[in-house]
């Protein structure tokens, strides 16, 4: 195994290992603290994440605002204290050593309000702004109002290319590194294209090399590629450590430090980490944001999955084979459906799913009463946490708030779920099965690494150590 030895990156020597960020409340200010303090870098997320009260007890982040968009304007708020808080945390626990990043969403309601508010509160302490989740333009003017370095997250080199072109070239001296992130194994959201293959996943090597290619064309070649998704062992990276052809190169950690003893993570969340299966973790596209996302493919998953198997076509109108006629809603308004649909919609009834809710596409989807008027209060509670969701028809511009397209019942309330997994009593088991879980599809590995054996949790120094080791 190659020596691992620190690279320049945003100003400074670090070692060329970065902790991913794992938004909401599970990427913290301990966990990046002690990742910065390693000499790494350290990434808190900046995705709503808690403040705390006088006791140290994280505040519940509840809205009383009657509209959605004084709902936003809470959340916002919530926002920018939890990230300065977790700013702070880390800081102080690095001890200036390492680098302190914040990871954004370009995708999360208010993002750029969020990520100023941050910054505007935590000069000195933060040292880098990390994003992706979108097309972030304006990271690099956000960058340089602030003077920190930015890092954009990209999955191709034409992603890159774009943000370069337009707006990037002006701010390249603060350009601290590129994060290429593997859209098929990465965890959370994903960034695969229409013209990429969710099922065929293609060798990072060559997309990377293309990405450098482009990079140089553009005067950074000196710049750092940080590989994020699907990194598990430096080992199985050794052909890229020092490797001229791909330049300097940096690794992202995101699954690993879900299991160390400072993840806020719960008990039982690290202990069914130890017990994933290969194909454990899902592939999926059911996020608000329209984004592939991976996710343990637990019950909430599963339910997912089998409310978008309950669909059918249907036509306002009797056209072609769609002859049969069928009330939907309260009033019983008529729809039509094929023959063979309908009996589809009769076998689903008689199991109890006799709800059924239009989509966008001209489908109707059947679920039970009580999922039904669950769908409908997350839909009515919405806090606008997304620049555009899907799930409830929000958008954070105005005038009228409105993404102009028919809510979308095959999808859910991702603050909910992600706010509910992150801080439900850790004796509530059911809490792991019911709510979103993201991980990357590594996530297997904690199982047959014998690093774990026996149920073992590093702290994130020996994780740091362990790495280092090429294991």
């Amino acid at each position: 195994m190659k020596l691992i030895n620190a690279i320049r990156m945003g100003g400074t020597e670090v070692l060329p290992l970065v902790e991913g960020g794992k938004g909401v409340a599970v990427s913290n200010g301990i966990t990046s603290g002690h990742w910065a303090a390693g000499g790494g870098v350290g990434t808190f997320s900046a995705v709503n994440a808690d403040s705390y009260d006088v006791h140290g007890v994280a505040i519940p982040q509840e809205y009383h605002g009657t509209t959605r968009r004084l709902r936003h304007e809470e959340l916002v708020a919530y926002a920018i204290e939890g990230g300065v808080t977790q700013a702070r945390r880390s800081y102080d626990i690095s001890g200036g050593k390492g680098r302190i990043h914040a990871n954004i969403l370009w995708e999360m309601g208010g993002a750029e309000r969020v990520i100023t508010g941050i910054l505007e509160r935590t000069k000195g302490i933060v040292n880098g702004i990390t994003c992706g989740a979108g097309m972030p333009y304006r990271l690099s003017e956000i960058a340089a109002k602030f003077n920190v370095h930015y890092y954009p997250i990209v999955s191709s080199g034409r992603a890159f290319s774009a943000l370069w072109k337009r707006a990037y070239s002006k701010v390249a001296d603060l350009m601290g590194g590129v994060v290429y992130e593997d859209p098929w194994l990465a965890g959370g959201h994903n960034g695969l294209s229409n013209s990429e293959n969710p099922q065929k996943p293609e060798d990072p090597y060559p997309r990377v090399l293309a990405l450098r290619k482009i990079m140089r064309e553009f005067g950074l070649g000196e710049t750092p590629i940080i590989m994020a998704g699907g990194v598990w062992a430096l080992e199985e990276w050794e052909n890229w450590i020092d490797n001229p052809e791909l330049g300097p190169i940096a690794f992202q950690f995101g699954t690993r430090p879900l299991l160390t003893k400072e993840s806020p993570i719960s008990d039982g969340w690290k202990q069914r980490l130890l017990k994933l299966k290969p194909g454990d973790v899902f592939l999926n596209k059911f996020s608000p944001t329209g984004f592939y996302s991976s996710a343990v493919n637990n019950n909430f998953i599963q339910e997912l999955r089998a409310r978008s198997e309950r669909q059918v076509a249907f036509t306002t109108e009797p056209v072609g084979e769609h002859l049969v006629e069928y009330g939907v809603g309260a009033r019983k308004r008529p729809v039509y459906l094929t023959a063979p649909d309908y009996a589809r919609v009769k076998d689903w009834e008689d199991a109890g799913f006799v709800e059924a809710l239009r989509t966008p596409d001209s489908t109707l989807i059947f679920v039970e009463p009580g999922k039904a008027e669950e769908i409908h209060r997350d839909q009515v509670n919405c806090m606008g946490c997304l620049s555009q969701c899907r799930f409830s028809n929000w958008s954070q511009e105005g005038p009228d708030y409105d993404n102009g397209k028919k809510a979308d019942p095959r999808s859910f309330c991702i603050q909910k779920t992600l706010q509910d997994i992150a801080h439900a009593d850790p004796k509530d088991e059911t809490a792991l099965e019911n709510n979103l879980m993201f991980a990357g599809h590594n996530a297997y590995r904690f199982g047959s690494d014998p690093y774990y054996s026996n149920g073992f949790i590093p702290t994130v120094r020996e994780l740091v150590d362990r790495i280092l080791t090429g294991k």
